[in-house]
């Protein structure tokens, strides 16, 4: 069932209802079939921050799985909302309400989210697949955390759970360089759960989210809640590094980071920092 009451206004994500509780949420499911990559426009990044609040208060779902339609998990941000957000203040701002939202939406929704991430995973879609509280990658999938690349902090998830998950020095490697990360890497160094075959990740996921759906609620839920005391201890550290990320695109850095971007090429950057 797609789209179905209270998931009727979301039209960048498709909602799909399944068995035992199960809520399927899939970025790019409109842009596959032209194989575009879903990348996180205006709406696209609205209707992420907001999903996770409709999925807690749902009586009807247990389990949420995200994942990705097409080439690939998530494409990254579209360069024309980073230039509308370099470009307007009030845009700037409301973005980054809705970054600090996405984060702090899965880690308080009460209920277990599972990631089935394939290809390049990057942006704000990167954002929920390694905060979902089972993430699974295929072994050829590409982790990305492409800020500094753009010429911004590395802001969103990354200060947040990076750290906690691969420790601080595949962090910093990962983060300042912004080299992509296999899907087998990833969880050699314990920046994902698990790792599949592409053919056998949804799949995977589903046998994980019915294993969830079909135990005790107040049990995992509640185990989830504690656990994630954890990340909410690193809210300081996340909100720091996001207000560092959305200063930065009030800087010239993510003006030549776009533009390189465009013209496929390596970024010059100035050499100097005020900081």
């Amino acid at each position: 069932m797609q789209n179905a009451a209270p998931y009727a206004h979301y039209e960048a994500l498709a909602l799909r209802r399944h068995d035992h509780g199960i809520l399927e949420i899939v970025m790019g499911a409109d842009q596959s079939p032209n194989g575009k990559l879903s990348t996180a426009d205006h709406r696209m990044h609205r209707e992420l921050s907001t999903i996770w609040q409709d999925i807690d208060r749902d009586p009807e779902v247990r389990v949420a799985i995200i994942r990705g339609e097409g080439k690939g998990f998530s494409a990254g941000g579209d360069l024309g909302l980073v230039e509308d957000m370099a470009n307007d203040f009030n845009v700037r701002a409301r973005v980054w309400r809705e970054a600090r939202d996405l984060v702090y939406g899965v880690i308080n929704c009460s209920k277990p989210i599972v990631s089935a991430m394939h290809g390049p995973a990057v942006g704000a879609g990167l954002v929920a697949g390694l905060l979902a509280d089972i993430s699974i990658a295929s072994k050829t999938a590409r982790i990305i955390d492409g800020h500094t690349r753009l010429g911004v902090a590395a802001g969103d998830h990354a200060a947040i759970v990076w750290p906690l998950l691969c420790g601080m020095a595949k962090a910093k490697y990962y983060l300042l360089l912004c080299d992509a990360v296999s899907g087998e890497e990833a969880e050699r160094i314990g920046l994902v759960s698990l790792t599949v075959d592409e053919a056998d990740l949804v799949p995977r996921a589903f046998e994980v989210a019915q294993r969830l759906a079909q135990g005790s609620q107040t049990a995992i839920r509640w185990t989830k809640y504690a656990l994630n005391n954890w990340l909410r201890l690193a809210g300081p550290s996340f909100d720091s590094s996001l207000a560092l990320e959305f200063m930065g695109f009030s800087g010239p850095d993510v003006y030549e980071g776009v533009a390189s971007l465009r013209e496929r090429r390596a970024p010059r950057f100035e050499p100097g920092c005020p900081f």
